[in-house]
């Protein structure tokens, strides 16, 4: 099918803003499991269990390094969020957020990349970075209430809205992966699960494409309230196609347990603003296998959001 234009919420009551409460808090964020390809040492940096993310260990590490980016850029550093738990972000004064990426994520080697390319149109603005120690410096969302805050009918409406600014023409020259280069790895780490082989099979009739730069981590977490406006947090950047980005909304917000009903509300809302409905589904299969599989532990395919998409759709 040949996709539409991408059209924003045509003939849709205005879009209300969120209700009162209190803004985004440690603890409240989430994000995909990180590659495990980039992982250095022998001992594992992340977590099998609740709250999963970094190790103490590399927590550690990444402290000592933001401490020493903070002193030379002359910029305070407050305590460390948890709600970064797949890396080290902190407060750098009343308007900035120092953040240390540790070198076994791969899949954020371009955070400040996107950042740089998007220029505050629709992200939060990028302020400062050092590449080789892998620390940005971003500007601070204010009031930063995070997507979850809203409706799910107001929700989609932003999700449309902020992908318009974020999914743009992929330029010659940038670093960014192509995501056809990646999933058949994530799927091979994914195990024998037959949910794994079906997934397999419907990625082997897909032909991904690489015009449009993507988020990568695109959810409700990842989207925050700044001023007037919503801005997008945490790129985990790749080359590809929009229907690549919408699945991990299917299992967002935390602690939200897709049905089939909700994965098809934001299928259907996302197919009338342009997207292939029929692609969407199956970027929603195969994401949804390989970041819900092998399990984490704790979870049984009955309480993974992400393998209760999947499940809704096959």
């Amino acid at each position: 099918m040949r996709r539409r234009g991408l059209r924003l919420g045509r003939g849709s009551p205005p879009l209300a803003q969120p209700p009162v409460g209190s803004p985004l808090r440690a603890g409240a964020r989430q994000r995909t499991r990180p590659s495990r390809q980039g992982v250095t040492a022998d001992e594992s940096a992340w977590l099998d269990t609740a709250p999963w993310g970094i190790t103490p260990r590399v927590a550690e590490r990444l402290q000592a390094t933001a401490t020493e980016v903070a002193h030379e850029w002359g910029v305070p550093l407050g305590e460390r969020l948890v709600a970064g738990r797949f890396s080290f972000v902190a407060f750098a004064g009343e308007d900035a957020v120092l953040k240390v990426v540790p070198i076994e994520d791969d899949e954020a080697d371009h955070e400040a990349d996107a950042l740089e390319l998007l220029d505050g149109d629709g992200a939060v603005r990028l302020l400062r970075r050092d590449r080789a120690r892998r620390a940005i410096l971003i500007e601070r969302a204010r009031p930063g209430f995070d997507l979850s805050h809203l409706s799910e009918h107001e929700a989609i409406r932003v999700a449309i809205s902020s992908a318009h600014k974020v999914w743009r023409p992929a330029e010659k020259g940038r670093p960014f992966r192509w995501i056809g280069d990646l999933v058949p790895r994530w799927l091979d780490n994914a195990g024998d699960h037959y949910l794994v082989r079906q997934a397999k099979e419907i990625y082997a009739t897909m032909h991904p494409g690489d015009t449009t730069l993507v988020h990568g981590d695109f959810h409700h977490h990842n989207l925050l309230s700044h001023g007037d406006r919503w801005v997008v947090i945490d790129p985990k950047p790749m080359v590809g196609e929009p229907e690549f980005d919408v699945p991990t909304f299917l299992w967002n917000p935390i602690g939200h347990l897709p049905t089939r009903e909700s994965v098809e509300v934001w299928i259907s809302a996302f197919a009338e603003a342009g997207l292939d409905a029929n692609l969407l589904r199956k970027w929603a299969i195969v994401r949804g296998t390989y970041q819900g599989l092998p399990l984490s532990r704790g979870l049984t395919a009955d309480t993974s959001p992400q393998l209760r998409v999947v499940r809704a759709l096959l």
